[in-house]
């Protein structure tokens, strides 16, 4: 085991990675990356980190796409994040509904067990990027580091925050400010 800082950053998709829409994104074509975020993710991977995405799906329970149409989409954004020259490592996402209970729609840790199990590393440390409540909620639950953006959701989920989440996260106005605080902070680790 090394001593050295967890590289690890866990990205929400929607609203953080790719716009977002109230009536789910639902192929290839609608599946639209926000500006400067496939840069910043590969700026993150040129940087040393692992990538892993977690995000619930759960237009899939509900018929609105199905899982060939899910990878097209995943294809499409790791085929993008090659091109600007970085690599996502993992993608774990809840295909339920919200009333399903399962363990993988966050703010439960199934996700995080997911990436931890295929990284084979534990995720406590990791960064955790998202734009809802419920991304911060596991992230803290699950001993990662959180970051809200603004983009998406994020900037209504900010004024959502209870005192306590609040406290325990910090807020960037999208994933490209928030590679640029986690990169200061690894900085000023050394």
């Amino acid at each position: 085991m090394s001593d050295a800082p967890l590289k690890l950053v866990i990205l929400d998709r929607d609203g953080v990675i790719n716009a977002d829409s109230d009536n789910y994104i639902r192929s290839v074509e609608e599946w639209v990356p926000l500006p400067g975020s496939i840069e910043a993710i590969a700026q993150l991977s040129k940087a040393g980190y692992l990538i892993a995405v977690a995000t619930n799906q759960s237009g899939l329970a509900r018929g609105y796409f199905d899982e060939i149409a899910l990878a097209n989409m995943h294809n499409l954004m790791c085929e993008l994040v090659e091109a600007a020259g970085g690599r996502i490592d993992v993608i774990c996402y809840c295909p339920h509904a919200p009333d399903e209970n399962c363990n993988c729609r966050k703010p439960k840790l199934g996700l995080l067990e997911q990436i931890s199990g295929t990284l084979e590393l534990s995720v406590q440390g990791a960064w955790l990027v998202g734009d809802h409540e419920k991304d911060v909620q596991m992230a803290v639950a699950g001993g990662c580091k959180p970051l809200l953006v603004r983009t998406g959701k994020g900037a209504v989920e900010a004024n959502k925050l209870s005192a306590h989440l609040r406290a325990q996260v910090q807020i960037v106005d999208d994933l490209a400010a928030a590679t640029s605080f986690i990169l200061a902070q690894d900085d000023s680790n050394k």
